[in-house]
């Protein structure tokens, strides 16, 4: 009898000692868990302070200001022997510019257009004119600006965005109220003996 009261002392004890492990090892997950998630909570702050920090050096610099751009445009022409137009420009734009260039007959309002960009401060466009040639006459030359929504990005940042960076007399509100634009128009006279025009306008005689 003794025996067995020993027996069920000592398995006694043994199931207490299991237990007690069993809640050590629950408390110590317990604590590893809450290191973690403490950690956790820490470095999100971290992050948080950071990028907060970040977005008020980014409020504290101040705005570039962007020189406005007095547009300059002057236009040349040419006839070939083909007795069509061939329109050179020389500008102050941005490379990448678009520009398109008109070329309007001025008796029967007959329009030949081109769009181009500027290279290095220049462009080219045409020739213009039917496969006969041009007859005699006057002949209007228009350089437009496009929008600055059609404009390469490095375009518009030196224009802005609706072109409000751009001066000068021959900048003008786009037709379809995207901003402003630069146009230049000037016009020729084509032939050896051209019929009389309105205005001034230089002769480019035919070969």
């Amino acid at each position: 009898m003794h025996q067995m009261k020993t027996g069920f002392r000592l398995t006694l004890v043994g199931i207490m000692l299991s237990t007690m492990t069993l809640l050590v090892g629950c408390g110590g997950g317990d604590e590893q868990a809450a290191d973690e998630q403490a950690r956790e909570t820490a470095e999100a702050a971290a992050q948080e302070e950071v990028a907060s920090r970040e977005a008020q050096e980014e409020q504290s610099e101040p705005a570039k200001e962007v020189e406005p751009l007095d547009v300059r445009i002057l236009v040349s022409a040419s006839i070939g022997s083909d007795r069509r137009l061939l329109v050179e420009g020389e500008t102050n734009l941005p490379d990448g510019a678009q520009v398109q260039v008109i070329v309007e007959r001025e008796l029967s309002r007959v329009r030949w257009r081109e769009r181009v960009d500027v290279e290095q401060g220049q462009f080219i466009a045409g020739p213009f004119g039917p496969g006969s040639g041009l007859p005699d006459g006057g002949y209007s030359v228009k350089v437009e600006l496009s929008e600055a929504t059609v404009q390469p990005r490095a375009v518009q940042q030196r224009i802005g965005e609706e072109g409000e960076y751009l001066t000068g007399e021959l900048i003008t509100q786009s037709r379809h109220g995207l901003g402003q634009i630069a146009t230049y128009t000037t016009r020729f006279m084509v032939g050896n003996q051209p019929r009389e025009s309105r205005g001034n306008a230089e002769l480019l005689q035919t070969p």
